[in-house]
């Protein structure tokens, strides 16, 4: 139960957190700003915001600073569209999903590229011993059991008529 208001509760400032900021701030340092997540803890007391930024390091670090210094007025801005007794205070935390991101693509890139080296080497290797290392019967033998079958097939006939 108490989950389930905690994800609401989430889902209710990470929309206000989002609508203000699409507003804008009146804080040039801010870059352009994704709320990713919003966790609550279980009494409701804090939220911590995860967020991403569009833009090389120095946007972040200006957009983080702006966060910071706007956060007391985003607290109130939540408190007076979140229907409960207290406010949570919220902390902003840059999100680490695109460099995930891109680090896991680029395994995938080194894994693909590996693959296809070795997919290009099987093509031309070839067998260390023979191509078909099962045992066969030899053609030699299958040929003499049917002269052997022949011979006991005569055999058989001459009984007969004697």
């Amino acid at each position: 139960m108490a989950g389930e208001r905690q994800a609401r509760v989430a889902d209710r400032i990470r929309v206000v957190l989002a609508e203000r900021l699409e507003k804008g701030l009146r804080d040039p340092r801010l870059g352009f700003v994704t709320i990713t997540d919003v966790r609550v803890t279980g009494d409701l007391q804090h939220a911590s915001v995860f967020y991403t930024v569009m833009g090389d390091e120095a946007h972040r670090n200006d957009t983080a600073a702006a966060l910071k210094s706007a956060t007391g007025m985003l607290r109130s801005e939540v408190g007076k569209n979140l229907n409960t007794r207290l406010t949570p205070s919220l902390e902003f935390i840059l999100d680490a999903i695109p460099e995930n991101a891109d680090h896991i693509s680029a395994l995938l890139r080194e894994a693909r590229e590996r693959d296809e080296s070795v997919a290009g080497l099987a093509a031309s290797a070839t067998y260390a011993g023979e191509a078909d290392p099962y045992v066969k019967p030899r053609e030699d033998d299958a040929l003499d059991e049917d002269e052997d079958d022949d011979a006991d097939a005569d055999a058989e006939e001459e009984d007969d008529r004697a």
